[in-house]
């Protein structure tokens, strides 16, 4: 399937995030161009781009291989966005505009709605939009971005239970909210903070030291995955 050059960098993490390539996989630069229906250079490009963000490793004799992260590593993320996210929500508070809030709270009167019908297939990809716009509104592209990798790189470590209550967890999105549109930057912080601590007790390992090889998720011919084109 062909797709612009300029997203092959975005198909190739998607697909990395998505088990299309298995951990420790080589990642050869032709099969990823007739894959991408692009030629060698943004597929390099795109290699040098996931290896910056630690999801590809160079290795001796094999070249670009899907990173094998330990433990300890996928630890450290979890632990890291939760100390950056409520950093991020404090500054929202002072740095958000209006358009941030319309979004915010359209996305969690979608999300409260949507909890209490039970529809847990769109609560996720919400969740996602909410904190995605949440960093964003942070008026800081440096910590937005590093908050959008941290996403990916633990999306990729790790499988997420749904909330046992989804509709408390609607409702923290909400105090969230209420706290970064009255500008109150420590209340932001706080309740994000126990919102996060919260959401990070739900995460399981995909990969846990001892279960050997991960199996492939999904066969090379599987469709190139382009949900993240979007963004």
């Amino acid at each position: 399937m062909r797709i612009p050059a300029h997203s092959v960098c975005t198909a190739i993490r998607d697909d990395i995030v998505a088990g299309v390539y298995e951990r420790g996989s080589r990642l050869t630069e032709e099969l990823l161009a007739r894959r991408y229906g692009v030629s060698r250079v943004p597929v390099r490009e795109a290699l040098r781009t996931l290896e910056a963000e630690g999801f590809v490793v160079t290795r001796r004799h094999a070249g670009a291989c899907v990173a094998e992260p330990t433990e300890q590593e996928a630890s450290d993320l979890l632990e890291m966005r939760m100390l950056l996210e409520p950093l991020g929500a404090s500054r929202a508070a002072q740095r958000r505009t209006e358009a941030h809030l319309k979004v915010l709270r359209g996305l969690v009167r979608l999300g409260q709605e949507r909890a209490r019908r039970g529809s847990s297939e769109d609560l996720r990809s919400l969740g996602g939009w909410f904190h995605e716009t949440l960093a964003q509104a942070s008026g800081s592209p440096a910590l937005a971005s590093m908050l959008t990798q941290l996403r990916h790189k633990i999306a990729w470590m790790y499988a997420v239970e749904a909330p046992a209550n989804p509709v408390e967890s609607w409702a923290e999105h909400g105090a969230i909210v209420d706290a970064v549109a009255r500008g109150d930057g420590e209340r932001a912080r706080t309740v994000t903070a126990v919102h996060t601590e919260r959401a990070a007790a739900a995460h399981r390992l995909r990969f846990p030291s001892g279960a050997g090889r991960a199996e492939r998720v999904r066969n090379s011919q599987h469709p190139v995955n382009m949900s993240g084109l979007r963004h």
